[in-house]
């Protein structure tokens, strides 16, 4: 069994002068990131291992979410090819993950997140939100052998 969790960066902010890869959260994402990351950790178990886009709006997410499960910010694998936006890259990514773990959080962006989020799970979302969540449960036993799971929790900032 192996259990996906998704998240798309918090809200990003577009007032300064920086190229897309820096955007930093606005006062929106800094206000939902640890609501919803408290909300999951309560909510759903510690992954075993959390990645992350290493686009600055992704990872201030991920930090959030980590703090809340009391993980180490220096824990985050952070990978470049999660810089994606069509889900590809991030298909890639989640399949190569070593199969000794066993519940996965990724942190990336749309509209690789929705692609995934809907040809993986089996509840569709028409557009997975800023600090949007959702996890999806598989079974197999290797992360290369994911295809049709269960959408299992899903959680947005509006909801609480």
């Amino acid at each position: 069994m192996k259990t996906l969790y998704l998240v798309r960066h918090a809200k990003s902010s577009w007032k300064f002068d920086v190229i897309d890869h820096a955007r930093p959260l606005n006062d929106r994402g800094l206000r939902d990131a640890p609501l919803v990351a408290a909300h999951v950790a309560d909510a759903m178990p510690k992954p075993d291992l959390i990645m992350s886009s290493d686009a600055m709006r992704a990872k201030t997410t991920a930090f959030f979410f980590a703090k809340a499960y009391n993980i180490s910010e220096k824990d985050i694998v952070l990978d470049y090819k999660l810089y994606d936006f069509d889900g590809r890259d991030l298909v890639e990514v989640i399949r190569s993950c070593d199969d000794s773990i066993d519940c996965l959080m990724v942190f990336g962006h749309n509209n690789a997140m929705t692609n995934v989020v809907n040809t993986y799970g089996d509840k569709r979302i028409d557009n997975v939100p800023t600090c949007g969540f959702t996890a999806i449960e598989f079974s197999v036993n290797h992360w290369r052998d994911i295809s049709q799971g269960k959408t299992i929790f899903t959680s947005i900032p509006k909801e609480l």
